[in-house]
């Protein structure tokens, strides 16, 4: 360009720019000493190739005084010269011959149809295009983000996906707005951040045109607005559409007659035939009925099946004033509910009467707004508190201060001399964290070849596997990752030099389907066994038979509770090791009368101990965070009104939702002259360690999860505790010096109520997953493997019977290559399948999505002040077919819109959520392009992406009954749709689910629309098609002969008459 002369002379020019001077800066320029002065920089960027040209004006404007100019007026100014300025003098008027004349200037002068990359081949080596467009493919259909790199009279150029993309194509005028516009720059400016859609993509000399529209698009989500769309096409139509007259009766009838007769054929009057179908329009369709399959596989022909597994309560403890109390629940947190939902329906009554979130809040609502309440709270309170100071000793110090310290060389000497050795410790002796260092330090995972293999130590919950692997990579001295690691579900932090590994134990349940000897592991601890999940009973077995195979391998199995002895016979009778712990005396208080209501009780004995009791913390045993939250709320309340007329309280809740600010402050010493009362759920068991606990409040509950027959699925529910439980509970009051534990139950409950140890979630849940697994291992005699606890017959054979109705089995029982496939996902069957399903639905980038966004717990948030708003956000990313594709909305605009914060904040949509989706996400990919898997999208054909939703979970269905509201399929359990679903109050026929929520009822989280033929179109093992397909034959039907009302008759009439 720098032959390229400029004529600052040209009246069109001059005139047009002091036009834009005096538009925007307010200045008359009649004599066009600015416009010249700005003529005059624009040509010091001639010599600046094109795509760099605007950002050398800016530049050079701002460097000579004009700062302060608006950046419209800049980019107006500087697309104003473009276009107007001339290449050549004789095409000094007719810009669009200008830019064909730029076009034909390069060397290789593409077609007018390649306009819209034109750009791309200017001063960039060719093979960085074709890598560029190669790692970044374009679908047609799919909406971009893209910027605005020029305007002409006849459209704009846009670049996708950022500033320099070399991928761009051409929006014409007409597709960039719903109305007519005159002029492009009346809506676009050059840099402009738009959303577009490609319409069509054509390969043309090795070159791509693109074609682009913004016509539908929200600008402000980069979401299609399919009723917009709709509405478009509908005006169209109806303009088209020609005026018929209609027929009288008397013509109806003569014609009918000559049909009838033979005379003349139904073909000849089309007219006839459509009002035929008009007349009959207000009748319903054809009704698919749908039923479940009783056909059973071979494998299970003989079997009583009974289709229920057993429920905590026929495994587990008598009936009794515990388990009465446990279904009635608090009385307290649902007073407080209804009193706060009471005061957020008067405090909005003017603006929300019409919102039906308030006539039903969900609990997961609720607490995220007490939960935001009382962390705005918790902060403002801990401004002026001074927390005492964390120890400063070195770590080797605090290492040797641990009681595990003092058995090192007796852990060392049986650890080197057993194969197989059970450890029993208090919770915060160090077996967690020193032992794999021991075994390091002493060179036990060592080969007799020199050769170094992998100290392992599963987990029962991701969050400990991760912190303690923090913790001692921390002691070792080395960064997380490198010598010590974890893996965890979607999120694998370990490399080749890792040398002790931290996982849950789910992660190496999965580790034994290609590795069932352990081969890489010297030695295998699996800690925490008391709690007694379903992947460490299953690796009970896996180990044990590992071991066989392999000499080398040693597996030690710790446990904080007294059941060292069942562990110890399962292996062989192998030796027990019992690490002293910090213990001291704790006095026992039971109550004289069964406490009706547990959380006044224990709320009630906080504020006693607090101010009547010696110095010490308080520790209270909760069931989960609404009963968390709630009481942080109470307390806070009861302590304000108090105010200073008493020693301050600490209040510290710790649920894994919590910011991890908050959480670690339960850790910290107590300021001198104050207390804190730490209310956690039975995490606080086991699993963490808090010192300076004088006084434990157990109520004697739990959140267990378990199957619910009611529902088909398991679920969380409330259920006494076992005596193991109450023991471990009372001991946290021991560790710093004597204690006190007030249970809230009478010690009759105690010994008659509660059972001695917590049934193993191996006996109380679904076992789909697990048998998956052992299948995938090779595992297909279920009855001969060796679990610690079996399962019952009937537990098995139901989770056969839905592994075959996915498909995963045979009829002989056997894994089919799906299940195969299945098997490699580390998630639920259904999940899997669905996964799967979406590469043959070709909706795989969809699927993934969905997934990922399902993984998360909360993606909106309503605050307070501004919940009207919230909702008129959360209304952006509804669509009209279901939940799951709302969810989907959310996350393609958050990512059209650069995965920006404030994007979040403006749409109340939880940031973090977002980002652990994008993990997850990424995760999932990593599985499926590991295995080979196509990934693809199906664009605008979201039928695709809820049949494959369908074929995964096709059980989580439900059907509305007239006069009865909705009800699952496969149970007929009354369910409810959501007041927060997108589908709330339009009642669909047919809807799938993701999971059932249990709050006041049995609410559907998470619904979509689907077609009832699907069901059994894609799950013909557990569906099939009722008598509703004879309902085809008794459809009324118009005769013209015979009984002048036959063709009122339906089929069962007719026999009656004996036709």
């Amino acid at each position: 360009m720098s032959s390229h002369t400029l004529n600052t002379n040209d009246k069109d020019l001059l005139d047009s720019i002091s036009k834009l001077v005096t538009s925007h800066l307010k200045v008359n320029d009649d004599n066009f000493t600015i416009t010249k002065f700005l003529l005059n920089l624009y040509k010091q960027t001639l010599n600046t190739s094109k795509p760099g040209r605007l950002i050398e004006f800016k530049r050079i404007v701002k460097d000579n005084g004009g700062d302060g100019f608006p950046a419209e007026f800049i980019n107006q100014t500087f697309n104003c010269i473009e276009s107007l300025n001339p290449g050549k003098q004789e095409s000094a008027h007719l810009p669009v011959l200008h830019l064909q004349n730029r076009i034909e200037d390069k060397n290789d002068r593409p077609t007018d149809d390649s306009r819209s990359v034109r750009h791309e081949h200017e001063r960039k080596p060719r093979y960085d295009i074709r890598r560029e467009l190669h790692d970044l493919p374009l679908q047609v259909g799919q909406i971009y983000r893209g910027y605005v790199s020029e305007i002409t009279p006849y459209g704009a150029f846009i670049r996708l996906r950022s500033p320099n993309s070399y991928q761009s194509g051409l929006c014409h005028i007409s597709q960039i707005s719903d109305t007519r516009i005159h002029s492009v720059n009346d809506v676009l400016s050059l840099d402009q951040q738009v959303f577009v859609k490609i319409t069509e993509i054509k390969e043309q000399q090795r070159r791509q045109r693109i074609s682009l529209s913004m016509k539908g698009i929200d600008q402000d989500t980069g979401l299609e607005d399919p009723e917009a769309n709709g509405k478009e096409r509908g005006r169209s139509k109806e303009v088209k559409k020609p005026i018929k007259r209609k027929l009288t009766s008397p013509e109806r009838w003569e014609l009918r007659q000559l049909i009838s007769s033979g005379t003349v054929s139904i073909e000849d009057y089309p007219e006839l035939a459509e009002e035929e179908n008009t007349e009959f329009k207000h009748e319903p369709e054809i009704e698919v009925d749908i039923v479940l399959n009783p056909t059973q596989p071979k494998f299970l022909k003989g079997q009583k099946l009974k289709y229920e597994l057993p429920t905590l309560e026929n495994v587990s403890q008598p009936a009794g004033s515990l388990k009465k109390i446990a279904e009635k629940g608090s009385e307290l947190a649902k007073e407080f509910r209804q009193e706060k939902l009471k005061e957020t329906k008067e405090a909005t009554k003017d603006q929300d009467v019409f919102d039906p979130l308030f006539q039903e809040v969900s609990e997961s609502d609720e607490s995220t707004n007490k939960r935001e309440t009382f962390i705005s709270q918790w902060k403002k309170s801990q401004k002026n508190v001074k927390y005492g100071k964390i120890t400063s000793l070195p770590i080797q110090k605090q290492r040797q201060q641990l009681p595990i310290y003092s058995m090192r060389s007796e852990l060392v000497e049986q650890i080197q001399n057993n194969q197989f050795l059970v450890i029993v410790g208090e919770t915060g002796s160090g077996k967690t964290t020193q032992i794999v260092q021991y075994i390091k330090e002493e060179e036990i995972n060592k080969t007799l070849d020199g050769k170094t293999k992998i100290i392992g130590c599963t987990q029962p919950r991701r969050v400990a596997a991760q912190s303690v692997a923090k913790r001692v990579s921390e002691e070792i001295g080395c960064k997380l990752g490198e010598e010590v690691g974890y893996t965890v579900r979607f999120d694998d932090n370990t490399s080749s030099s890792t040398v002790i590994k931290y996982m849950t134990d789910g992660m190496l349940q999965r580790e034994a389907l290609n590795d069932p000897s352990m081969s890489k592991y010297s030695v295998i601890m699996l800690d925490e066994a008391h709690e007694r999940t379903i992947a460490t009973d299953v690796l009970f077995a896996l180990l044990k038979k590992a071991a066989a195979k392999n000499p080398d391998l040693k597996v030690i199995v710790t446990s904080a509770t007294l059941d060292s002895g069942k562990f110890s016979a399962f292996f062989n009778n192998c030796p027990i090791v019992k690490i002293p712990g910090r213990t001291y005396p704790v006095e026992i208080l039971y109550t004289k009368e069964p406490e009706t209501d547990y959380l006044a009780a224990a709320l009630d004995s906080v504020m006693q101990i607090h101010l009547s009791e010696p110095a010490g913390d308080i520790l209270v045993f909760l069931t989960g965070q609404e009963e968390i939250d709630t009481s942080c709320e109470v307390l806070f309340q009861r302590m304000k009104i108090l105010g200073d007329s008493v020693p301050e309280l600490i209040i510290l809740p710790v649920y894994s939702a919590l910011p991890s600010e908050v959480q670690s402050k339960i850790f910290e010493p107590t300021p001198a002259g104050s207390r804190k009362v730490v209310l956690a759920t039975n995490i606080a068991e086991t699993s963490i360690t808090i010192d300076g606990i004088y006084y434990v409040i157990d109520p004697g509950f739990v959140k267990i999860n378990a199957y619910d027959p009611k529902l088909g699925m398991d679920s969380l529910t409330i259920h006494p505790i076992s005596q193991a439980q109450a023991n471990q509970r009372s001991g946290r009051a021991g560790r710093t010096g004597p204690g006190k534990c007030y249970r809230l139950y009478t010690e009759q409950a105690y010994n008659k109520e509660m059972i001695a140890n917590t049934v193993p979630e191996i006996q109380r849940t679904n076992l789909s997953h697990t048998i998956l697994m052992l299948k995938a291992m090779g595992i297909n005699d279920l009855l001969t493997f060796e679990f610690m606890d079996p399962p019952s017959n009937n537990t098995m054979l139901v989770a056969l019977q839905d592994l075959y109705t996915l498909d995963a089995l045979d009829e002989e029982g056997y894994l089919t290559q799906l299940g195969k496939k299945m098997a490699d996902f580390p998630m639920e069957p259904a999940l899997a399948k669905t996964l799967i399903k979406s590469v043959e639905f070709e909706c795989t980038e969809e699927i993934l999505t969905i997934v990922a966004m399902l993984s998360v717990q909360t993606i909106f948030y309503r605050p307070k002040e501004h919940q009207k708003l919230a909702d008129q956000r959360k209304l952006r990313f509804h669509h009209p077919l279901g939940d799951h594709l709302t969810l989907l909305n959310v996350f393609q605009s958050w990512q059209l819109n650069g995965c920006s914060k404030v994007w979040c904040q403006d749409n109340f949509i939880q940031e973090r959520s977002m980002k652990r989706a994008m993990d997850v996400r990424k995760q999932l990919k990593s599985i499926m392009t590991k295995y080979g898997y196509r990934l693809t999208s199906c664009g605008s054909n979201i039928d695709l992406i809820r049949k494959t939703l369908c074929a995964g979970y096709f059980k989580n269905t439900s059907k509305r009954i007239a006069n009865e509201g909705y009800k699952t399929l496969a149970e007929e359990t009354a369910v409810h749709l959501h007041p927060s679903s997108c589908l709330f109050g339009k009642n669909p026929e047919y809807v799938l689910f993701h999971s059932l929520l249990l709050t006041t009822r049995e609410y559907m989280h998470c619904v979509t629309v689907i077609e009832p033929k699907w069901l059994y179109e894609l799950a013909p093992k557990f569906f099939r098609q009722g008598e509703g397909e004879n309902k085809k034959q008794e459809k009324i039907v118009p005769l013209f002969k015979g009984n002048k009302d036959e063709w009122r008759l339906s089929t069962q009439k007719k026999r009656n008459l004996g036709r």
